[in-house]
């Protein structure tokens, strides 16, 4: 897990409600920001330590800027970099103006990006009912399940009121 922020001192911090702690060494580092791309050097740096990752899950706030600005330069990463694929968790993204929304996810969707849920991406990880995490993963999905719903509802209604 990386995390940026896009210049925190004006925009605010992470929202604190997200247990970065609770990750331990999966959390690789939390950096700010001025680009709208995520592609910053110290991301870079991460990536490229890393050559078996080929692909990234995106979310976020202000999907038509920073997620979209984000996924195309994954697509088109600049040198030493190999093309990544980008998965854009559709019920893991908002903007300020709802409407952009389902246009950035079709413009991802042109541009290469797999568009998912965040349900659909969790079982994809898991695989099987075999996995280990299997009936964790599940139990959280169902504690989930009406705040999944009207997330995905508003999602589709194009709307931001849940």
């Amino acid at each position: 897990m990386i995390c940026t922020t896009q210049y925190a001192k004006a925009l605010g911090p992470i929202d604190p409600a997200i247990d970065l702690a609770s990750l331990g060494s999966l959390h690789l580092g939390t950096f700010d920001k001025t680009d709208f791309s995520m592609f910053i050097p110290e991301v870079a740096a991460i990536l490229q330590a890393r050559p078996l990752i080929n692909s990234l899950v995106l979310f976020g706030i202000e999907a038509h800027i920073c997620i979209l600005q984000s996924a195309l330069s994954a697509l088109n990463p600049p040198s030493p970099f190999n093309p990544y694929v980008p998965y854009i968790i559709a019920d893991g993204i908002s903007s300020c103006n709802q409407f952009e929304v389902p246009i950035v996810l079709d413009r991802l969707r042109q541009e290469g990006a797999l568009v998912t849920t965040s349900e659909s991406l969790g079982f994809q990880l898991v695989q099987s009912a075999s996995h280990v995490k299997f009936k964790e993963f599940s139990k959280f999905v169902k504690e989930q399940k009406e705040s999944t719903a009207k997330v995905g509802e508003a999602l589709l209604k194009g709307t931001s009121k849940l």
